[in-house]
C-alpha cells in the first residue's frame, strides 16, 4: 500500500493518470479519483471529457467486472461513491456548459417493499454511464411513479422489487400507464432477485435487468436505439 499512497498523479502524463484513475475507481480511493479529476481539469481538459474518458469508462470497467462476478455489491458501491466524489466536482461545471446528459431516469421500488441496495447501486451505475437519475426511494405507488413520469419526462422508468409479493405491483404501474395512453412515451425496465425474463414480458416491461451492470447497458443500448428510430 505504501507504494500506492506514495504515487504523485501530478507526475503521470494524461493517458497514465486516466489509467490510474480508472485503477483508483476500481479501488473505491474516493480521495484519489477526486484529484484526478481536478488535475485534468487544471491541465485544460473539459469536464465532459473527463467524465467520459475516466469516470464513465473506469466505472463501464467495474460494471463489466460485477457482471462476470469477480466483484460484488460492496465492491462496486466503494466505485460508486469514488465516482460520486468526481461527479461532485464535475456537475456544476457541465450544467453551465448546459452539457445533456445521454438520457434520464426515474427508479423506485415499488409499493409495498422496503429494499433498495439493488435500486440504490443501478442508480449509481446510471449515473456513472452519464444518465440522469431521478430516485423516488422505497414503497413507491403507481401516483407517485406517474407524478415523477409527468414532471421530469425521463427516457426510462425502472422499478425494482425483492419480495414476491410486490412484484405484481408493477403490472399496477404499468397498467395505470396504459390507461392514461402514456405507456409507449417511456421505456420500462424491471429488476430484482425474484424477477425473471418471462414475468418482465408478462407484465409488459422492455426488459429484465438482472443486476446493476445489466441495467446500466440495457439502458444505454435501449435508449440510443429509439433515438435512432425517431
Amino acid at each position: 500500500m505504501s507504494d500506492e499512497q506514495e504515487l504523485d498523479l501530478t507526475s503521470l502524463n494524461d493517458a497514465e493518470l486516466v489509467e490510474q484513475m480508472h485503477n483508483d475507481l476500481y479501488d473505491g480511493l474516493a480521495d484519489e479519483v477526486a484529484q484526478g479529476t481536478n488535475i485534468l481539469l487544471g491541465r485544460g481538459w473539459g469536464p465532459e471529457g473527463v467524465l467520459a474518458e475516466a469516470l464513465v469508462e473506469g466505472m463501464r470497467i467495474v460494471g463489466v467486472d460485477f457482471r462476470d462476478g469477480i466483484l460484488f455489491v460492496p465492491e462496486v458501491l466503494l466505485a460508486a461513491n469514488a465516482m460520486k466524489r468526481g461527479m461532485a466536482i464535475l456537475r456544476p461545471l457541465l450544467a453551465a456548459k448546459g452539457a445533456k446528459p445521454i438520457g434520464k431516469v426515474v427508479i423506485g421500488t415499488v409499493k409495498g417493499d422496503i429494499h433498495d441496495i439493488g435500486k440504490n447501486l443501478v442508480g449509481m451505475m446510471l449515473e456513472g454511464a452519464g444518465f440522469e437519475v431521478i430516485d423516488l426511494g422505497i414503497n413507491t405507488d403507481a401516483d407517485k411513479f406517474i407524478a415523477a413520469l409527468e414532471e421530469h419526462q425521463p427516457d426510462i422508468l425502472g422499478m425494482s422489487a425483492l419480495l414476491t409479493t410486490t412484484m405484481p405491483y408493477m403490472k399496477t404501474v404499468i397498467a395505470a400507464l396504459k390507461e392514461r395512453g402514456i405507456r409507449d412515451k417511456y421505456i420500462v425496465l424491471v429488476g430484482g432477485a425474484p424477477l425473471n425474463e418471462e414475468f418482465s414480458q408478462a407484465v409488459g416491461a422492455d426488459a429484465y435487468c438482472r443486476d446493476a451492470a445489466v441495467a446500466s447497458e440495457t439502458a444505454k443500448r435501449l435508449v440510443e436505439a429509439r433515438r435512432a428510430a425517431a
